[in-house]
This record gives C-alpha cells, sequence and structure tokens, in this order.
C-alpha cells in the first residue's frame, strides 16, 4: 500500500505526515473514526482485514508469510493470527517506524483532520499478537527485494503494484518468493499515474493496436506461466481525508497458486 513513486516525480509522499496520519486511520480506525455518515458506503471499510482475510483463505494455517506494501502494518499483524511467521516490507521508513512502534507495544497518537487545519487526536492501541516474535518490519524496496527472504507459503500486495515505477520488476520476483503450492495475493484499483508508474511500464489501461488492455488480462500473461489464478473478486476501500471527503475505489483481488515444478 506504499511504494516508491517515479523517480522522476516529486519527493516520495508517503513519507508525509499527512500520508502517516491518513494510513493509521486506514488500517487501524476505527468504523466510527473513519465513517461517522450512515448512509456512507459501509461495505468499503475494513478493507486492510479482508484483503488479509483472502491471503489467510488461500494457505493453511502456519508457515510463512510476506506482506508487501505494508505500510503501516494493518494486514501483516492481521496475518500473524494465521501465519507463524510473518515480515511486512514497505519503502517508506516512516510507516516501518510506525508498525515497529505498535509491534513493541506502544501505542501511536495521530491527527485526524476534521475541516482546514482543524484536527482531533486519536490513537492506534497496539494490537494484540499472537506471537510477536514471529511478525518482523523492515524497509525495503518492492521491486529489489532480498533473495535471502523467501520462499514464502503465501505473498500479499494489497493496493502496491500500480503505486511501483516498475511493477514487472516485482510480479517477475514472484515465483521466486513463493514456494511450490504457495499463493500470491494481488489487490489493486489500477490506477495507473505517471507520476508514480512510467506510461511504458503500465500493466492495464493503455491501447495496443486500436484495443484496450486490462490490468487483469496482463497479470494472466505474466503470471499465468508460474501461477493458476483460483479466485477474482472486486473489494471496495475507502480512505478518508477529511470529515466531509473521501476517497472511494474498487480494488480488483486475485489469488493464485504456484504451479508445482515451476
Amino acid at each position: 500500500m506504499s511504494a516508491p513513486a517515479n523517480p522522476a516525480a516529486t519527493a516520495n509522499p508517503y513519507e508525509s505526515d499527512r500520508f502517516l496520519a491518513e494510513y493509521l486511520l486506514f488500517h487501524f480506525g476505527k468504523d466510527h473514526e473513519v465513517l461517522p455518515w450512515e448512509s456512507g458506503p459501509r461495505d468499503a471499510l475494513g478493507f486492510v482485514r479482508r484483503t488479509a482475510r483472502a491471503a489467510q483463505a488461500a494457505s493453511p494455517k502456519g508457515g510463512r508469510a510476506l506482506d508487501v506494501g505494508c505500510a503501516v502494518g494493518g494486514a501483516t499483524f492481521a496475518l500473524a493470527d494465521h501465519f507463524d511467521e510473518v515480515t511486512g516490507i514497505d519503502f517508506s521508513s516512516s510507516f516501518i517506524q510506525a508498525a515497529n512502534q505498535l509491534l513493541t507495544g506502544k501505542g501511536i497518537d495521530y491527527p485526524r483532520i476534521e475541516e482546514g487545519s482543524v484536527t482531533t487526536t486519536l490513537r492506534v492501541d497496539p494490537p494484540a499478537i499472537r506471537n510477536p516474535k514471529g511478525i518482523h518490519f523492515q524497509q525495503g524496496d518492492a521491486t529489489n527485494l532480498s533473495r535471502n527472504l523467501g520462499p514464502f507459503d503465501c505473498v500479499h500486495a494489497a493496493n502496491l503494484i500500480c503505486r511501483l515505477p516498475e511493477p514487472m520488476r516485482f510480479l517477475d520476483q514472484a515465483p521466486s518468493l513463493i514456494k511450490p503450492g504457495g499463493s500470491l495475493v494481488l489487490a489493486t484499483p489500477c490506477t495507473w499515474l505517471e507520476e508514480y508508474t512510467p506510461r511504458n511500464k503500465w500493466l492495464g489501461g493503455y491501447s495496443e493496436n486500436g484495443k484496450p488492455v486490462a490490468t487483469l488480462d496482463r497479470l494472466k500473461a505474466i503470471l499465468e506461466p508460474n501461477f493458476d489464478l483460483e479466485t477474482r473478486c472486486d473489494e471496495p476501500f475507502l480512505i478518508r481525508e477529511h470529515a466531509r471527503k473521501y476517497q472511494w475505489s474498487v480494488s480488483l483481488l486475485t489469488t493464485w497458486r504456484r504451479k508445482a515444478g515451476h
């Protein structure tokens, strides 16, 4: 959920205090803290928990999981309820610092914007963790992961690939990261923007020979030599900007199974 921006663009926005607070609310905020409006899209709440559940459903209990683009660690902590060992990696040092602070049992106070410069202070309490020693957070680049990381029983990457400067470099690493029979859970709103990904690196959202290219079709072409597509669904999510403005989006969530012998 956080990734390196296009090097040609401005400094990584995910290092700002504003984005840190926004993602703490997105990952850990209570439903009424995120959306007090009864008429709002309540089915879009809890996105982080829903993608983690998809990863849990795709894997037997125990084993190792990798959460790439983990942001402030909401999905990483949720995955730790199912897996014995979970590693969360994000490009943002401030996100990883916040996740480690929660892991060590320290809460975090952060501002929620109400209107203009008016804020309300909210608090994230350390989550209850089944096995704290099994969780590890580290700063890293999703397009250049260490070869010593894997293999994993499951790799979870939510709202990541359309924020990478070279998403193919991440997907090319997937077979070496995942055990045969293991799972890859991808979620993406397919929001291809040049401020994050150069146009010639997009995996969808462009035309080729007069025909539109969809992200799902490209994912199939890239992954099917090594993976079988098992599930596909649409998962809405909601990011609160201030009391009266929200980003409502729908992520394409796919689950892939690593083929034996590939």
